[in-house]
């Protein structure tokens, strides 16, 4: 029965201990995920910029831009109720930085071109050193020789 009751005892502080531990555990976690979900609300939430020029609309708005990227993402949406959206953006887009420095992209990841609707992402390298601002330029579209979205970086 003595025994019994040494068993019950440490069977307790067992538990506790554990109880206690796996609670670190899982704060130590929640912590974790909390600094995680600061960091990402902390990175620059980029503006969209659009040109509604006819025939077509023209909407860009950077994904991964800045310090600390490999790859500047830019979203690109294109809409016209009349035509085809035939252009490769591979050979119509550019980005300019503060010095003057023209940029070409390395893929589009979106659909090819025709139809009314073309959404995707234009990659390009990251620019180093980074600029106070970049210039994306979209030549040629519905009539337009040139659409220009500029962002301030720093």
């Amino acid at each position: 029965m003595k025994y019994l009751l040494y068993a019950s005892i440490a069977l307790v502080i067992a538990l506790s201990y554990l109880g206690v531990f796996n609670g670190t555990e899982q704060q130590s976690n929640a912590e974790q995920q909390t600094e995680q979900l600061t960091d990402e609300v902390e990175q620059k939430q980029w503006e969209a910029k659009i040109d509604e020029q006819p025939s077509v609309t023209i909407k860009i708005t950077p994904v991964e831009l800045g310090e600390n990227v490999q790859l500047w993402k830019f979203q690109v949406v294109l809409d016209t109720h009349s035509g085809s959206l035939d252009d490769d953006l591979l050979e119509i887009a550019s980005l300019t930085d503060d010095g003057g420095s023209v940029y070409y992209p390395i893929s589009w990841e979106g659909p090819g071109p025709g139809g009314h609707h073309r959404e995707g992402v234009l990659v390009f390298d990251a620019v180093n050193p980074v600029p106070s601002f970049v210039e994306l330029k979209i030549k040629k579209v519905g009539g337009v020789p040139e659409r220009s979205f500029k962002w301030n970086i720093q």
